[in-house]
């Protein structure tokens, strides 16, 4: 059996070859556009900042165009720079205005065109360029009627939003890492778009006694790690576990025990979904536990019983259903964990099996070793996040 070995480097560019211009208006929250923009650059894009006045008054003009590495716009000349950028067949694959006040939003809702970042907003609307919005402002001012309203009516003209963070009387920007996963599913070509994933991740816990459990040693950032990739590539994802992503615009479900992932999971299959990816590391035992406290000092045995396999309920309830499976094996060989990974392919009819050997490491580590294993075998190590995107690598082929 001949087994093709990748290594996936860390310098996977995301945005590469794509031009986004940066809107900074007139929020406190503008000091963080330093930030940002270097997490846009580290992803590969080509980043030019428009500055409004109010915005100056807050962050050096200077500041930006060491964050961007161009010269900062901030009035227009004779160059028409918001045409060269947001025109039709401009330079610009994206215009992102963040962070957005109130006044700019209401501006944009209505066609005021009497700064630098409308003024390109306007011409980017006339040419069909994508623009992505994030507001920040006093909870109160982003809890207005009207601004309620603007929003709403920008998002029925293709604009797309990525919401404050709800704080302190506060409705502050979002993270520079949200802002750039919604900004690489904007720029992506979405080519995962109308597909419906549904993913597991993390340890499931069985009780003990009101304060005890029984898990185990995953950390669940490969399910995580797998939701954004698809999150990212424009499928609607749904992720199941134990912890919480946050991701907006993906559904999340939290639960502890294995019964509760595989009613869960069972109950969410009803709505339809493309594929299943179950990378969670569900319990293989449970127990019935104890109405109270165990009192400490004493032995105590627990009797174990089986738990319920989520992959056969799965696939007695859903028998056309792609699924991908995990396996996790401790001190074998590659040429067996292989073959039982295969038995798992076989026994469950899955699409696809990832399987490591986690007494080599992965349970609770960034990075990992594993065998995708469907008609061949390819071993991928790296990151979590490189091997989430080398799984959606093959699923995309199939869907």
């Amino acid at each position: 059996m001949k087994v093709m070995a990748t290594s996936i480097t860390r310098s996977s560019k995301t945005l590469d070859g794509k031009t986004i211009v940066l809107g900074i208006t007139g929020s406190i929250a503008a000091v963080r556009c330093v930030e940002l923009a270097r997490e846009l650059r580290r992803c590969g894009a080509d980043v030019h900042a428009v500055m409004s006045r109010e915005a100056q008054k807050i962050i050096h003009p200077e500041a930006m165009k060491y964050a961007t590495g161009h010269p900062v716009i901030t009035e227009l000349t004779g160059y028409v720079e918001h045409v060269e950028f947001c025109g039709i067949g401009g330079k610009a694959d994206m215009l992102l205005i963040a962070p957005c006040t109130a006044n700019t939003i209401g501006k944009l809702a209505h066609g005021i065109d009497d700064t630098t970042v409308t003024t390109f907003a306007t011409t980017a609307f006339g040419s069909g360029v994508p623009m992505l919005v994030v507001p920040a402002m006093h909870e109160s001012m982003y809890d207005h009627p009207v601004v309620i309203e603007n929003i709403g009516k920008l998002t029925g003209l293709g604009v797309e939003f990525v919401n404050p963070v709800m704080e302190e009387g506060a409705a502050k920007i979002a993270s520079s890492d949200e802002i750039v996963l919604h900004a690489e599913r904007m720029l992506g070509g979405r080519k995962l778009a109308g597909k419906r994933i549904l993913i597991t991740g993390g340890a499931t816990a069985e009780p003990v006694d009101p304060i005890r459990i029984i898990t185990n040693r995953a950390s669940g950032k490969t399910g995580v790690e797998l939701a954004r990739e698809a999150f990212r590539r424009g499928a609607d994802v749904t992720l199941i576990h134990p912890g919480r992503a946050g991701i907006q615009g993906m559904c999340e479900f939290n639960v502890e025990s294995a019964a509760d992932m595989t009613a869960t999971v069972l109950a969410e299959l009803e709505n339809g979904y493309d594929v299943l990816i179950s990378a969670a590391a569900i319990s293989d035992f449970t127990l019935l536990p104890a109405a109270g406290k165990i009192k400490s000092g004493q032995e105590v045995t627990l009797t174990l019983k089986p738990a319920p396999k989520l992959l056969a309920g799965v696939r007695l309830k859903f028998p056309d259903l792609r699924i991908v499976g995990f396996k996790a094996e401790t001190g074998v060989s590659e040429a067996e964990l292989i073959k039982r990974a295969r038995e798992s392919l076989d026994s469950y009819n899955l699409s696809m099996v990832v399987a490591n050997d986690v007494s080599a490491g992965g349970m609770g580590t960034d990075d990992n070793d594993v065998f995708i294993i469907d008609g061949a075998v390819k071993r991928v190590t790296g990151t979590k996040a490189e091997i989430a995107k080398a799984i959606l690598d093959k699923i995309e082929t199939v869907l």
